[in-house]
């Protein structure tokens, strides 16, 4: 069952009613028989994409099966988000006008037509949202015994209390500006609310346009009483203006709110310096141009002319509204202790191998530091459900601490105004460690908070770099180099998000923990570039953009494309933000139409239109919308990887995994320092299998595109189980935080079966373990740490043994490990409880009594036999 986008003209409690997005070019008119690249048919436009995201966060407000609270947070979700779409967006759009720009984007428009298709669009949208608050949310508040009242409605002593509370604390604060001759109109900054006054003196002479802007440093819910009874300060204002205008006859108070451009731009290679630029561009955005003017249903038509001449606005940019103009504080309603009206409160968990009441064997008390356990195995990370405290933070910690540790360096795109990483950093540098730090200036509406990073930095000795010309540095990578007895080590971090532990707390990212060599190579190329003249074109695995990743990414779509024409089963997952990039869009549009099965889960933006019959029938596109924000990117490409008989000269022969910063965006693949990190180790491909196959199983929160760019939302048919995806996780996290068998932070065992690939069906290894007569290696194991496994058909998430393994003794690693060494005890002492498979990337297998693990060194293995001994 689905529930489709709904209107602003109609809803139900399930959002029964369709919206068309208005498009140039329907998808009736797209015939996939002379597939033409070029064609504005086949793209929808980026701006109305992300509208249609827009209703989907609204559509969270109006569900009736989320808690009431919850339905306020997004409410005022919401808001921030138009606000920004407005600021950025549509700002951008009016400076292309004003500039006489007229060439059409890849969907055919032309700015002028995206500007007036998305005021248009929008405006239903902000009806909407009102509508739900008056006829929805705030009656339903009222009925829980939270009352936000007109002025009107409070008693008598309620409104002589709230005069009180007017004249002793709200009056002092407020600045009343007129407009006359002798004063000029005042300046009105971005996204303040305002009362626009019209008074008149008393012998009825003349009147006078006075703005009062709103204090935002009070509450905008005014207690009346405490937890039960509120009403907004804007009408607690208007009710006692007769104290701030004294003899004279207020005419009218209309409520009215500005959102301005925020894309104030200046030409990098001219200014002399960058500090100097960035705030420059911060001082022009407090006087940038209007794109946006709100004004309470009722405005007169002389105060709302007055502003809209005076700001230079076109009547198409006036948004009138009933109800409140910002919801953005409403949030203060969930700090009410109401638990019944809220989501069961989430507190992040620590991660099972990080965790410093367990050792990587299970014993309590042990204190091994953070990199003997990124030695053993990469470890991922999955925020909100695991700590960032606990893993990313701490990570950084130790390496300031630690004296064995040489460098640190680390690339902040946004971080907490009260960052503990900054701290960390700085105190690496004060125990004598080298250190650099990359903060990114230009990252939107944090410029003043980086800047201030900077300053702090830099006064601690810190050799910061703070941007590189033309490009920003979107990378989410640390690197610490650390001394120990066989060499110089690397360990590096490579993450979808930020280095910011509060959005840590509410966004969806995934982060990689490594020791691999080459991906700490690659990551001291990138940092060498931060701070050197130019960026490297060479690198082992990562994938970078700008110079590597694009070429990469088509690589991959195009092999999958050869698979497919080659009658193998071929398939594309990508979890991406955003899928905008026009050229990757037409890629995966002629993958499809060669026959590459294609799901493509994009939170927002996507021009690419799916079921477009000869072109992408194959193709399906999803969105999850919930309580926490989904930003983590991962690419799956399957990659031939299930036909056993793959000619030995063909491409490929296993699936691929990655994760990192990059959406398929043009600015992200052209204009970005970006990376991506391949996944190789087996169980980590598994708990991304794991989420993958989640999100498309979802039927609670997950929305499917249609051709036109609409979205229906998936709903559990009768008897069929609720699947959550942010639900299911955040269980597993907490399972796995507390259950000493599992030291993995995602089980990964929810599902009987599953499509997507952690290996090759009939691997190399399987096949040369039967030839020399023994079983395959499977290794299946309760909680999903399989290696190699049996698939003639795909196998389960939840896969149940009976004892351990067997495995036919290989030497086929001896190219990784030559010789035994000086091997730890556990493996001297347990000659037959491992072995050396064959195997690129492991050089030590391990028998247990659940299946069989597979460990890159000799201390990890040797963990494993010590974690699963008598």
């Amino acid at each position: 069952m689905r529930a489709d986008e709904s209107d602003a003209d109609g809803r139900d409690g399930t959002g029964s009613t369709t919206v068309d997005i208005p498009d140039a070019a329907g998808a009736a008119a797209v015939d996939g028989a002379d597939f033409d690249r070029s064609n504005p048919a086949f793209y929808l436009n980026r701006e109305l994409s992300e509208l249609a995201y827009q209703r989907r966060v609204l559509h969270e407000a109006i569900d009736e099966r989320n808690p009431l609270l919850e339905r306020v947070r997004f409410l005022s979700i919401f808001t921030r988000n138009m606000d920004e779409f407005f600021m950025k967006r549509v700002g951008g759009l009016k400076q292309q006008i004003e500039a006489g720009v007229t060439e059409p984007t890849v969907d055919g428009r032309t700015p002028a037509e995206q500007w007036e298709a998305v005021l248009d669009a929008a405006r239903p949208m902000f009806a909407r949202q009102t509508d739900c608050y008056e006829s929805v949310v705030r009656p339903a508040l009222a009925e829980e015994g939270i009352h936000i009242l007109d002025y009107d409605d409070l008693s008598a002593d309620e409104r002589a209390e709230m005069r009180e509370y007017f004249e002793r604390s709200v009056l002092p604060t407020l600045t009343p500006l007129a407009f006359d001759p002798a004063h000029p109109f005042p300046f009105i900054s971005n996204l303040s609310l305002s009362l626009a006054v019209v008074t008149r003196e008393t012998d009825g002479d003349g009147a006078t346009f006075t703005r009062v802007k709103i204090p935002q440093n009070l509450p905008r819910l005014v207690e009346v009483v405490d937890g039960e009874r509120y009403v907004l300060i804007e009408d607690v204002i208007r009710a006692n203006l007769d104290l701030l205008f004294p003899n004279v006859e207020v005419v009218e108070a209309s409520l009215f709110r500005l959102t301005r451009n925020a894309e104030v731009r200046r030409d990098e290679e001219v200014a002399e310096d960058l500090i100097d630029m960035i705030e420059e561009v911060l001082e022009q955005r407090r006087f940038a141009t209007v794109v946006r003017l709100e004004v309470e249903a009722g405005t007169s038509e002389r105060a709302r002319r007055t502003i809209v001449d005076q700001l230079d606005l076109d009547d198409r940019e006036v948004f009138e509204r009933p109800g409140p103009l910002d919801y953005r504080e409403f949030t203060r309603l969930l700090d009410l202790d109401r638990p019944e009206l809220k989501l069961p409160e989430w507190t992040p968990q620590p991660h099972p191998r990080l965790q410093r009441r367990r050792t990587p064997l299970g014993e309590a008390g042990d204190e091994a530091d953070i990199f003997a356990r990124i030695r053993e195995d990469d470890i991922l990370l999955h925020h909100p459900y695991h700590s960032f405290t606990d893993t990313v933070q701490r990570f950084l910690a130790e390496a300031a601490a630690d004296p064995d540790v040489l460098a640190i360096k680390a690339a902040i795109y946004r971080t907490a105004s009260d960052s503990g990483i900054i701290q960390s950093l700085i105190d690496a540098a004060d125990n004598g460690k080298q250190v650099a730090v990359m903060v990114e200036l230009k990252a939107r509406f944090d410029e003043q908070n980086n800047l201030e990073w900077v300053r702090r930095l830099e006064e601690n000795g810190i050799h910061v770099a703070y941007g590189t010309i033309g490009l920003k540095t979107h990378t989410k990578t640390a690197l610490v180099v650390r001394e120990e007895d066989d060499g110089v080590e690397l360990y590096s971090h490579v993450a979808t998000g930020n280095y910011h532990s509060e959005t840590a707390k509410g966004y969806v990212d995934l982060g990689l923990l490594t020791a691999d060599r080459d991906i700490g190579q690659d990551l001291v190329k990138v940092f060498n570039f931060f701070t050197g003249p130019s960026l490297d074109e060479q690198f082992r695995k990562l994938l970078i953009a700008p110079v590597t990743m694009r070429d990469r990414l088509t690589e991959c779509i195009r092999r999958e494309a050869d698979h497919a024409r080659a009658g193998r089963e071929a398939r594309i997952v990508a979890k991406v933000n955003a899928l905008e990039d026009p050229d990757l869009v037409a890629e995966l549009y002629e993958a499809a139409m060669a026959g590459v099965d294609i799901d493509l889960i994009v939170r927002d933006i996507c021009r690419l239109r799916p079921g477009i019959e000869g072109v992408s029938e194959t193709v399906d596109v999803y969105s999850v919308v919930g309580r926490f924000l989904e930003h983590s990117r991962v690419y799956y490409f399957e990659n031939g990887a299930r036909d056993p008989d793959l000619p030995t000269d063909a491409p490929g022969g296993h699936p691929e995994y990655y994760i990192g910063s990059a959406d398929w965006m043009t600015r992200n693949l052209d204009s970005r320092v970006e990376a991506v990190a391949p996944v190789e180790d087996p169980e980590i491909r598994e708990q991304l299998r794991f989420v993958l196959e989640l999100l498309l199983r979802d039927n609670r929160k997950c929305w499917e595109m249609n051709a036109d760019g609409t979205y229906e939302q998936r709903q559990p048919g009768p008897g069929e189980p609720e699947i959550s995806t942010q639900t299911v996780l955040a269980d597993q996290a907490r399972r796995a935080a507390t259950d000493d068998e599992i030291d993995r932070g995602i089980p990964a065992d929810a599902f009987d079966e599953t499509t997507l690939l952690v290996d090759a069906v009939g691997s190399d290894s399987e096949r040369r373990s039967a030839d020399d007569g023994g079983d395959a290696a499977v290794g299946d194991s309760d909680d999903g740490s399989d290696a190699v496994r049996s698939a003639s058909e795909p196998t389960g998430m939840s896969v149940e043994t009976d004892g351990a393994a067997t495995v036919a003794e290989t030497d086929g690693a001896a190219s990784t490990v030559a010789t035994n060494g000086d091997l730890p005890t556990a493996l001297s002492a347990n000659p037959g409880a491992w072995y050396r498979p064959d195997s690129d990337h492991y050089a030590f297998a391990v028998r247990t009594p659940d299946g069989t693990v597979y460990r890159k060194t000799a201390d990890g293995a040797a963990s494993a036999i010590e974690r699963y001994r008598d």
